[in-house]
């Protein structure tokens, strides 16, 4: 069963397409599944001796890049049996120019060929906040923990200001992306980032390229430590933020009255790679201590499927939360006033497209996501 995300960008596809990969060879599909990335940008057939066949992948010879027509690129994908699993990002059709008249045999032949996911998400508020966080950083994902050191590092103690004009042009990006999914594409699931992301494992056995399995396996059940508890691993290692002492009840022995995680007197903190576990809340340092062996262990797995070339890369480590994002931007109240303008305009294009976001709102999506990645423990009401 070949797997196509269609993407925006910045809406969890790299990690859900990297994922499926990772599911779908736990699993016994009567050819190997193999990870292509983005389908418009170059594809190369080769001979990989893990296989002992030809197979497609990401030349590693030359840049990425738009030199293949769309019509090459389908019969690449057409040329080989194995299973592909791989994303098709709006801008990257529309960096392309082709015709309509030359996308839409692509089109149809993805349709005919591919389960298709579209990715989305109702915050768009962060999704175009990201967009501008990229527009300083030049980098989409981070794969390693050195690697998000580098990209976030000084980015951290200076913070950035975002044009909130640039802001709303995302916007009207992921209206157009919309549209573009719903002219060309039959939709087989809809990947909601707010809804299914805390829950993503479940999401991808749920899917019906799994409905064929006898049994349906889990991260747990292969390799002995549960998604979410390895992804907040993966996280936590490369921490650069140092807010997790700075979090109600960091400390076991801290007692405080809290009513929820605002931005308050919180700070971000660029710290050197090898302090990041002095920066740790105790809670934090001893999750990492019972899970980190599992951790390295399954880090190896993953790391063995991209020296295979079943894996274009390893998979992305979560870059900003909404809290990091919130004290990282330094007019982000000024572009929280100026989406909600936009949204709520009765004159403009994309009214109604996102939700509203009032100071409460935030503070409770901030709750809610800081409880992903960091233990939370139990805290004493002074009261």
């Amino acid at each position: 069963m070949n797997v196509l995300i269609l993407t925006p960008d910045r809406v969890g596809s790299t990690l859900l397409q990297r994922l499926i990969t990772v599911y779908m060879n736990f699993h016994d599909f009567d050819q190997p599944v193999i990870n292509l990335h983005e389908l418009s940008n170059g594809l190369i057939k080769y001979y990989n001796p893990a296989y002992h066949r030809e197979v497609l992948g990401k030349p590693n010879d030359r840049p990425w890049g738009y030199y293949q027509t769309l019509e090459s690129i389908t019969e690449l994908l057409n040329s080989t049996t194995h299973y592909k699993t791989s994303r098709l990002a709006h801008y990257h059709i529309q960096n392309r120019a082709d015709t309509l008249e030359q996308q839409i045999p692509f089109y149809n032949y993805l349709n005919e060929n591919f389960f298709i996911i579209q990715a989305r998400r109702r915050n768009l508020l962060e999704h175009a906040l990201s967009w501008c966080i990229y527009n300083e950083t030049k980098k989409l994902n981070v794969y390693s923990h050195a690697e998000k050191l580098q990209v976030l590092g000084d980015l951290y103690q200076h913070r950035i200001t975002v044009d909130p004009g640039i802001m709303i042009n995302y916007i009207f990006k992921y209206k157009d992306y919309l549209e573009w999914v719903d002219r060309h594409f039959v939709v087989s699931s809809h990947f909601e980032y707010e809804q299914h992301l805390p829950e993503i494992e479940k999401y991808i056995l749920n899917l019906g390229i799994f409905k064929t399995q006898p049994q349906k396996i889990s991260w747990q059940d292969h390799f002995n430590i549960d998604f979410q508890d390895w992804n907040r691993c993966h996280y936590l290692l490369s921490d650069l933020s140092g807010l997790s002492k700075q979090l109600p009840g960091a400390e076991q022995s801290l007692q405080i009255e809290y009513n929820g995680i605002g931005a308050g007197a919180l700070q971000l903190r660029s710290i050197a790679q090898s302090d990041i576990a002095l920066n740790l809340s105790a809670a934090d340092q001893n999750f990492l201590l019972q899970h980190g062996a599992n951790y390295q262990t399954v880090s190896g797995a993953i790391q063995e499927l991209v020296d295979r070339k079943t894996l274009t890369t390893t998979i992305p480590i979560k870059l900003n939360t909404l809290l990091e994002k919130r004290l990282l931007i330094k007019n982000f109240d000024e572009c929280v006033d100026v989406y909600n303008q936009w949204i709520t305009d009765p004159h403009s294009k994309i009214r109604g497209l996102g939700d509203v976001y009032d100071p409460e709102t935030i503070d409770f999506q901030t709750q809610k996501e800081i409880k992903n990645w960091h233990v939370m423990p139990q805290l004493t009401n002074t009261m």
